[in-house]
C-alpha cells in the first residue's frame, strides 16, 4: 500500500518537440586534454546549455555526453540546435579543440511522469519521458554526422514554415532532403531532412548503419545488383571490369576527389598537361563532386617534403587524398589501342589504392580526346552516385566550356600551374598564348583578369574581364556566374554582394565564391554573415585558406570578439606570413595591450605601406601625436611614390593628425587635395572604374573632416557632385557615408534635429558605420540630450575593434575612428 502511494502518476500523452544531441568524440577529447582542462571545458559547456535553454524555452530532461530536451514548438528546438552547434564549434575553435555536436529533432506524442522526491534523492531524474517519439529522435541523432542537424518529416515542415521567426538568419538557412530511410524496428520508411547554417552544416548524406539505412529502389539494392551481374555473367555479356566483384566506396554528395597526373602512353606531348586540366574542367561542372585544386595538391606535396614537380601517381595522389580529406582519386590514362585513342579513368580508394571502378571511351585521332573525356567524366559522376538528370543538366561539352584547341588547353594548364606558384608574369604570358591560339577561350581571359588584379592592375583586369563577359556563353554555369559577380562591381555595384552570396549558396564548395562573399559582406559591415561564409571557405581543401582565416579574424575583431580574432589571425599567419600581422596588432591595440600591439607591428616590414595605418592609429590611441605625425607624413610620401588609390587615401590620416596637432592649414590642404583627386578619379557619368567605391567614400570622408574643421562649404561641394552620379549611391557603403555627410552639414547649419532624422535609420540594421554613431553622438549633444549622447559614447567605447578594422576607402578612416574613441571617452 505504501508503494502504491509513491508510484508516480503518468500524465496523458502530449504532443512535444524532442531534441537529442550528442557531443562527438568527447571521451577521446578528455583523454587528450586531461581531466582538469576537461572539467573547465564542460563547466563552460553547461553554462552554454543553460543559456540556450532560457533563450529557447527548453526543458532539459536528461544529460550525459548528450542532451534530451523538450520544447513546445519545433522552431524553438531548431533554434536551440542551431545555436548549440554553432556556439559549441566556436568554443572549441577558441581553445584549439574540435568540438562538434550532432542533433536529431522530431515531433510526436510522449508520456511524462514525475519521480518521487525519494527517487530523485537517490539519482533518478525529476521528470521521465517515454514514447515512440523518443527512439525516433534518438535514431536521427545517432545517424547524423558531426555538426549535422537532422529532422523528421513531421518536424521539418513545421520548423521550415516558422523559420522567419529566426530573423535574418532564418532566411539564410540551408535545407536539404536526404531521401527515405529505414530504421531497425520501424516498419515504414521515414523521410529525413537536414538544416543548418552556411559554413557549418555538412549537407552530406548520413552514413548507413546497422540501425538506419537508405530505403533504395529495388534496382539499386546490392542484392538486385548482384543478381543482375550474375545474369550478365551467365549470358557472357560484358568485359572483366564490368563483371568482376568490385569493392565499394562510400562516396557522398560534395565529397572531394584528387585528380592524379595523366598517364600519357601515346607519345603526344600536347596531351601531357592538357588532359588533366580537361578532366578538372569537366568534373568541376558537377555540384556533386568536388575537385581538389592543383595548387592545394602542390601545397600538400610541400608538406610531404616532396618536390613540386613530383608526379601525382596512384600512391602519391592517394597520400594527398588521405591528408586533405578527399574520398577518392581519379587516375586518368590516354593510350593508343587498336588504332584508336582511348581515354580511361579509374576511381581509386586512397585507403587501399585499389581501383573501385573504371570508365573508358575510344575515338579517332587526337581531335577526339575532349569528347572522350566528356563521356568518361559523365560516366564517373553517374557511377559515384550523381543523379542522371543532374549530370545531363550540369554537363556542357569541353569544346564549348574550354577550347577545342589542345595547344591552347596546354598553355592554359601551364598558366594555371605558374599562377599557383605566384609566378604571375609567366602565368600571364601563358594565358595570353592560350587566347592567341583560341581568342574565344573564355577561361583563359578569366585567368588574365586574375593575374592583372593580383598585380594591382585594375584597368587591365577590367579589360580582360570584359573579354570573358563577351564570351559568357562559352563558360560553364558556375564560371558564368563568377564572371557576372565580378562584372557587377562595375555595372551593378549595388548587387555585387548578393551575387557573390548567391553563387556561394548555389555552389557551397566553390571556395572562391565563399571567400568573395565574405569579403564583400565585410565591406558592408555585415560581419556575422561574412563570418559564416569565411568559415565555410576555411576548409583543409582550400589552397588559400590563410585569406579566409584573415577574413574570420576581421569579422571577429569588428564584433569585439578579441580572443577569437587573435586565434584566427594566428592561424592565417602560420600559413602565410603577410598583412595579417598588422591586423593582429590591431586586436591587441583594440583591447588596450599596446606593448603587444607594437611587437606585432615590428614584424611588419618597414616598406609595407599599409602597415603604417596601424602604426598611426596605435600612436593616436596612446596620445603620441608627434609619433603619429611623423608616421603619417612618411606614409603619405611612400603613397605618393606608389601612386594610384593609395596616393589619395593616405591624405586622410595625414589630415587627421595635422588637425589634432592644431595644424589646420596643413589639414585643410590635405583635405582639399583628397577631394580634388577623388572627384577627378571618379570622372563624369558612365561606367564605374575599379576604384569608384573607394574614391566616392574618400571624397565623402574628406567632406566629413572638413566639417570638423569648420569648412562646411567643402562638404557642400562634395555633396553637389553626387546628384550627377546616381549610380554611386546604389553602392551601400557610399549611400551610408553620403547620408552621414548630409547629416553633418545639417548639424553644422544648426539643424541637429534634421541631422538626427537622417542618422537614426542607419543604426537600426545592426551593421552601421562607426562614424554614423559619432555623428549621432554629436547631434544629441547639440540638442542638449546629454544622456543619449553619453549612450552613443558608451557604444563607441565598446566598438574599439570596429574602429580599427572597419573597411572603407582603403581603411582611410581608421585614424579618425581611433581619435574619436578618446572623444567618446570624454563624453561618456
Amino acid at each position: 500500500m505504501n508503494e502504491m502511494t509513491h508510484r508516480p502518476s503518468i500524465e496523458a500523452p502530449q504532443l512535444r518537440t524532442l531534441l537529442l544531441t550528442d557531443l562527438c568524440d568527447s571521451t577521446t577529447l578528455v583523454e587528450r586534454i586531461g581531466d582538469v582542462q576537461a572539467a573547465t571545458l564542460f563547466r563552460d559547456h553547461d553554462r552554454l546549455v543553460l543559456d540556450l535553454q532560457q533563450r529557447w524555452r527548453g526543458r532539459l530532461i536528461d544529460r550525459s555526453d548528450g542532451l534530451l530536451l523538450l520544447f513546445e514548438r519545433p522552431i524553438d528546438g531548431l533554434g536551440f540546435a542551431l545555436d548549440y552547434v554553432r556556439e559549441l564549434r566556436e568554443m572549441g575553435d577558441a581553445r584549439g579543440h574540435e568540438l562538434r555536436a550532432r542533433a536529431g529533432l522530431h515531433v510526436g506524442e510522449v508520456l511524462t511522469w514525475r519521480n518521487s522526491d525519494e527517487a530523485v534523492q537517490v539519482g533518478a531524474k525529476p521528470l521521465e519521458v517515454e514514447g515512440l517519439a523518443k527512439p525516433m529522435a534518438a535514431r536521427l541523432m545517432a545517424m547524423a554526422r558531426p555538426g549535422q542537424i537532422l529532422l523528421s518529416a513531421v518536424a521539418e515542415p513545421l520548423a521550415h514554415r516558422a523559420a522567419r521567426e529566426l530573423g535574418e538568419r532564418g532566411q539564410h538557412l540551408l535545407w536539404k532532403s536526404h531521401g527515405r530511410w529505414r530504421f531497425k524496428g520501424v516498419p515504414d520508411g521515414q523521410q529525413i531532412y537536414e538544416v543548418g547554417e552556411p559554413g557549418i552544416a555538412p549537407l552530406r548524406m548520413p552514413p548507413n548503419t546497422p540501425k538506419a539505412w537508405r530505403d533504395l529502389p529495388l534496382w539499386r539494392r546490392p542484392a538486385a545488383l548482384a543478381a543482375e551481374a550474375a545474369i550478365i555473367a551467365g549470358i557472357g555479356v560484358g568485359v572483366w571490369f564490368a563483371t568482376r566483384p568490385a569493392p565499394a566506396i562510400a562516396f557522398n554528395q560534395r565529397d572531394w576527389v584528387v585528380v592524379a597526373d595523366v598517364r600519357n602512353l601515346t607519345g603526344e606531348s600536347v596531351l601531357d598537361d592538357s588532359l588533366q586540366q580537361a578532366f578538372r574542367i569537366s568534373l568541376e561542372q558537377s555540384r556533386y563532386v568536388n575537385v581538389l585544386s592543383d595548387l592545394k595538391a602542390r601545397d600538400t606535396l610541400a608538406r610531404m617534403r616532396l618536390k613540386p614537380n613530383t608526379v601525382l601517381d596512384r600512391a602519391i595522389a592517394s597520400e594527398i587524398a588521405l591528408r586533405d580529406g578527399a574520398r577518392a582519386v581519379i587516375l586518368p590514362t590516354v593510350a593508343e589501342v587498336g588504332g584508336k585513342v582511348r581515354v580511361s579513368a579509374e576511381v581509386v580508394d586512397p585507403h587501399t589504392q585499389a581501383t573501385i571502378l573504371a570508365k573508358s571511351a575510344d575515338g579517332t585521332g587526337l581531335g577526339s580526346v575532349l569528347a572522350s573525356i566528356d563521356v568518361v567524366s559523365t560516366g564517373l559522376r553517374s557511377d559515384l552516385g550523381e543523379a542522371v538528370n543532374t549530370v545531363e543538366r550540369d554537363s556542357l561539352p569541353l569544346s564549348k566550356v574550354s577550347t577545342a584547341n589542345l595547344d591552347a588547353l596546354r598553355a592554359y594548364s601551364l598558366a594555371e600551374i605558374s599562377h599557383a606558384k605566384g609566378e604571375f608574369a609567366q602565368a600571364q604570358a601563358l594565358y595570353e598564348k592560350a587566347t592567341q591560339l583560341d581568342p574565344d577561350f573564355a577561361l583563359a581571359w578569366i585567368g588574365i583578369m586574375r593575374v592583372r588584379y593580383a598585380q594591382v592592375d585594375a584597368p587591365g583586369g577590367e579589360a580582360s574581364l570584359r573579354k570573358a563577359q563577351a564570351l559568357r556563353d562559352r563558360l560553364a554555369p558556375r564560371e558564368a556566374m563568377y564572371v557576372d559577380a565580378w562584372v557587377s562591381r562595375f555595372d551593378r555595384p549595388g548587387k555585387t554582394t548578393s551575387m557573390w552570396s548567391n553563387l556561394a549558396k548555389l555552389y557551397p564548395d566553390y571556395l572562391p565564391a565563399a571567400s568573395n562573399a565574405a569579403m564583400w559582406l565585410f565591406t558592408e559591415n555585415r560581419f556575422k554573415e561574412s563570418l559564416a561564409f569565411a568559415t565555410a571557405a576555411a576548409v583543409p581543401q582550400n589552397s588559400t585558406i590563410a585569406i579566409d582565416y584573415d577574413s574570420i579574424g576581421r569579422a571577429r575583431l569588428a564584433l569585439g570578439e578579441y580572443d577569437k580574432a587573435a586565434a584566427a589571425f594566428d592561424q592565417a599567419l602560420t600559413r602565410a606570413p603577410g598583412s595579417s600581422a598588422r591586423r593582429r596588432a590591431a586586436v591587441d591595440a583594440a583591447r588596450g595591450d599596446f606593448v603587444s600591439a607594437r611587437k606585432w607591428l615590428d614584424r611588419v616590414p618597414a616598406d609595407n605601406l599599409h602597415g603604417n595605418l596601424e602604426r598611426v592609429a596605435v600612436a593616436i590611441d596612446q596620445g603620441k601625436w608627434s609619433e603619429a605625425g611623423r608616421t603619417a607624413d612618411k606614409a603619405l610620401q611612400m603613397a605618393r611614390e606608389t601612386g594610384g588609390l593609395d596616393a589619395r587615401t593616405f591624405l586622410i590620416p595625414a589630415a587627421v593628425v595635422a588637425w589634432k596637432r592644431d595644424d589646420k592649414s596643413t589639414a585643410l590642404r590635405h583635405i582639399r587635395e583628397a577631394v580634388q583627386l577623388a572627384l577627378q578619379s571618379l570622372g563624369s557619368a558612365g561606367a564605374l572604374g575599379a576604384d569608384a567605391e573607394d574614391d566616392a567614400v574618400l571624397a565623402l570622408a574628406a567632406g566629413m573632416l572638413a566639417v570638423r574643421l569648420g569648412e562646411v562649404e567643402i562638404a557642400k561641394g562634395v555633396l553637389d557632385k553626387f546628384p550627377q552620379r546616381p549610380e554611386l549611391l546604389e553602392i551601400p557603403v557610399v549611400s551610408e557615408f553620403h547620408t552621414i555627410l548630409r547629416a553633418e552639414v545639417l548639424r553644422a547649419s544648426d539643424k541637429p534635429a534634421d541631422a538626427l532624422r537622417l542618422l537614426l535609420p542607419l543604426t537600426t540594421a545592426g551593421h552601421e558605420r562607426f562614424q554614423a554613431r559619432v555623428a549621432l553622438m554629436q547631434a544629441y549633444e547639440d540638442l542638449g540630450e546629454n544622456e543619449k549622447a553619453a549612450e552613443q559614447a558608451r557604444w563607441l567605447q565598446q566598438a574599439r575593434g570596429l574602429a580599427y578594422i572597419e573597411m572603407a576607402c582603403n581603411s582611410c578612416l581608421q585614424a579618425l575612428n581611433v581619435a574619436d574613441i578618446s572623444k567618446a571617452a570624454t563624453k561618456a
